[in-house]
């Protein structure tokens, strides 16, 4: 249950945010098209000053994001409360050709801050083990200020080429996925949540280069170049932008069509990553012994890579509207058994969006995840617990047998404004970590998405 600590009146975030709306502003890097509407934004049209500034190619905005989750029943920590995170991004999008007539070019900046605390930390998963998804998937990767975009873009070839450079996250392109779940294995890119020590999603940048060329009216190729550069993470370097501390580069490739069906929307990507960044095994020791028989370092691998597969069909329309109706998504991804601690992951869900008349707006989402440890993990922890003579799962000094994690999340979205959505969830965590000993658990969420 929420206690009195945990209600906030007014996030002096959002506040501080509110005062820097005349400076910077946008979430989405798109192309910025149609006329401005003003009813997508809860500070409106400023006069008619922001309709007159987008017809310039000028996009300012500010969305906020806050996630609250308090757990229900089980998990490691059966003793109720509930945890905040939030999210304020500040941004600027120019469309270059309006602005200034630079034909075909694309400039984004982005500055995020996140704060909060995190329920799966101390109260789902086992300490010693974590839970391997998140209850709340705004939480991470440092609750601190950060510059997350800062690219520029642009087209040749009458389009088909298309050539972005700047810092920005693997996410943004590759591995795509709609973030409207709260719990983090249906949320974004996949790819970066097993294989987080190479892939940096948003809010963290790095310096890049993604190259995409159209194949087909429904199907392009893209190929990026990323640096894989740890210190980023480090809450201190928000706004490095220095090359300090790379340690190889990531390079993801992908093909993505875009088909409709019955005249309906759909998205289908297949891709694959490889690091060139050092990557440590999961098993063995730098002697060629298991590592825990000698306790040393352990073996070192040139490389780290993985594949995905993402899918999205819609399947129904409502109301003679393609914008409703029932659709699906399934979700993949592979990892090397050698250096990563997840080796494989599996998602599939459906929505619903418009799911009645009086309220066309609305959405609704079932999702269901399997998060597989890699077995040279748990293999390293059986044998680290046999040499230490350690059997109880409840002496600290074991380490927990790390297997399968399932996740589940069922939502229903209420469009209250065009610049307000409210996304009441709950969430079913079985084996967090993949521990067995781990106790089901059932997780209230609420997810809080404004624009402004």
């Amino acid at each position: 249950m929420l206690g009195v600590n945990h209600v906030r009146a007014v996030n002096p975030r959002l506040l501080f945010g509110m005062t820097l709306l005349g400076l910077v502003g946008t979430l989405s890097g798109q192309v910025l098209a149609g006329d401005f509407d003003s009813s997508r934004y809860a500070l409106g049209d400023w006069g008619g000053v922001r309709s007159e500034l987008y017809d310039k190619g000028y996009d300012f905005t500010i969305e906020y994001t806050n996630e609250v989750a308090s757990n229900l029943q089980g998990g490691y920590n059966d003793d109720r409360t509930a945890r905040d995170a939030d999210q304020v991004a500040l941004g600027l999008h120019i469309d270059l050709a309006k602005a200034w007539g630079w034909y075909g070019a694309q400039f984004q900046l982005m500055i995020t801050e996140r704060s909060g605390r995190n329920l799966a930390l101390d109260r789902i998963g086992d300490p010693r083990a974590g839970m391997l998804s998140s209850t709340q998937e705004i939480y991470g990767r440092g609750q601190t200020w950060r510059l997350t975009q800062m690219w520029l873009s642009q087209a040749f070839l009458d389009g088909d080429l298309d050539v972005k450079f700047g810092r920005f996250g693997e996410g943004e392109d590759f591995n795509s996925f709609p973030c409207d779940f709260q719990n983090n294995a249906f949320c974004g890119a996949q790819v970066a949540n097993w294989a987080g020590s190479v892939w940096f999603n948003w809010p963290v940048s790095q310096w890049a280069l993604r190259v995409k060329y159209n194949l087909a009216p429904e199907l392009y190729a893209q190929i990026g170049a990323f640096e894989v550069n740890p210190s980023n993470l480090e809450v201190g370097n928000g706004f490095k932008l220095s090359g300090s501390g790379t340690e190889g580069a990531l390079i993801p490739v992908e093909l993505v069509w875009s088909p409709r069906v019955n005249d309906l929307p759909g998205e289908y990507r297949l891709g694959y990553y490889y690091s060139t960044a050092n990557a440590d095994d999961v098993y063995e020791g730098a002697d060629g012994q298991p590592q825990p028989v000698t306790g040393g370092e352990f073996k070192s691998h040139s490389s780290k890579h993985g594949a995905w597969i993402v899918a999205q069909q819609q399947l129904t329309s409502r109301a003679g509207s393609p914008k409703r109706g029932l659709g699906v998504f399934f979700n993949a991804t592979v990892h090397d058994k050698e250096t990563n601690l997840v080796d494989n992951f599996l998602q599939v869900g459906v929505t619903y969006k418009g799911p009645f008349d009086a309220r066309p707006n609305d959405d609704f989402g079932i999702g269901v995840a399997r998060i597989h440890v890699n077995e040279d993990v748990a293999r390293h922890a059986r044998l680290s617990n046999q040499i230490a003579g350690i059997a109880d799962y409840e002496n600290p000094a074991f380490m927990p047998i790390r297997d399968t994690e399932y996740d589940a999340e069922i939502y229903y979205g209420f469009a209250v404004t065009p610049w307000l959505m409210v996304r009441p969830n709950l969430q079913y965590i079985r084996q967090a970590g993949g521990v067995k000993e781990v106790d089901e658990a059932l997780v209230a969420g609420l997810k809080i998405q404004t624009r402004f």
